[in-house]
């Protein structure tokens, strides 16, 4: 009897220390407090630049802590910038932070390379903090040499595509002006860095750049030929051709080009509707006959009213598909 009451207690004993252990833990988070060197950060001086930032992880931090440096310059750039704090207090052994970052940013491809991460730390779930360091004359050399390297690599490039058809020589002269996009917004910036500066002469050569993508996309036209088949066709390869701002007309010489539409249709009926099975080939040529572009389109064109419906439906959706892709997929070459 003694040894039965004893186990009986021993149970219950370890009963009550296993529902004690089951018990879960309090943990009270510690409240983030945000450091002085985002509240109150250095001053900028003529020698250095300083600017915080906060994202919802360490990038987008950095990346508009540069926003807000780029705008501090004095620059006329399109930016945009808002963040606010909401602070929720607590108790002193309950405390809770609510950290809401609405920041938004857009500079104009200016890319900041030079600069030194000083400070960074998370404020909580997807709120983080930086503080970012940029010496004034390293940032303008950097600045500097990135726009000298383009102007070298356009040089050499230019030099690539002299031997190639005219559409090679626009497309080179295309990116190229794409990639000086945000010239003439450095250049303001690199001003405010080094007042002797002095970047008319870039712009006089981004400016003769432009000034050539535009003489020989005026002057390129194109013709465009079809079998009986594919007659249909021409109109929409002509509107997305006029979309890229060519011209159709009949021409010779180097910048012209001929784009030839073959259409094998096949008739057949399905559940009540006639349809039309075309095989469409597209051949690009350059004047003397070299093929620069191809495409082979399958397309089935439908309708409840007949046959010539049906074709025409070929020629919608032909269309349809060029708003959708864009002319330079469908025809295959790069406009």
């Amino acid at each position: 009897m003694y040894l039965r009451l004893l186990i009986i207690g021993l149970g219950f004993i370890l009963l009550f220390l296993s529902g004690c252990g089951s018990q879960k833990r309090v943990v009270i988070a510690e409240k983030k407090v945000t450091p002085s060197w985002y509240t109150n950060p250095p001053q900028s001086s003529p020698a250095e630049l300083y600017a915080v930032g906060s994202g919802r992880d360490k990038q987008t931090a950095i990346t508009n802590a540069l926003t807000q440096m780029v705008s501090t310059l004095s620059v006329s750039v399109s930016s945009k910038f808002s963040a606010k704090t909401v602070v929720r207090e607590g108790s002193v052994n309950s405390s809770s932070g609510v950290y809401t970052d609405e920041s938004t940013s857009e500079v104009k491809n200016i890319r900041i390379g030079n600069y030194e991460l000083l400070n960074f730390q998370s404020l909580g779930f997807k709120n983080y903090i930086v503080l970012v360091k940029s010496n004034k004359k390293k940032l303008f050399e950097s600045m500097q040499k990135e726009i000298e390297q383009k102007f070298e690599i356009i040089a050499r490039e230019k030099k690539s595509v002299a031997e190639l058809n005219m559409m090679k020589h626009l497309t080179f002269y295309r990116k190229s002006k794409e990639s000086l996009i945000s010239l003439p917004n450095t250049l303001m910036i690199m001003s405010e860095l080094n007042s002797s500066f002095d970047g008319s002469r870039y712009l006089r050569d981004a400016q003769a750049i432009n000034a050539e993508y535009e003489d020989l996309l005026a002057s390129i036209t194109f013709s465009i030929e079809s079998n009986s088949k594919a007659k249909n066709l021409i109109a929409p390869i002509a509107k997305g051709i006029s979309v890229k701002k060519f011209k159709i007309a009949k021409g010779n010489g180097k910048k012209h080009f001929t784009i030839m539409i073959k259409s094998d249709i096949q008739r057949a009926s399905s559940y009540g509707f006639t349809l039309a099975r075309s095989a469409i080939t597209i051949t690009i040529k350059d004047n003397t006959g070299a093929v620069i572009g191809s495409n082979k389109l399958n397309i089935t064109g439908q309708s409840s009213q007949g046959y010539s419906i049906a074709k025409e439906n070929v020629a919608l959706k032909l269309n349809a598909l060029i708003e959708e892709e864009g002319i330079a997929e469908v025809v295959g070459l790069e406009l």
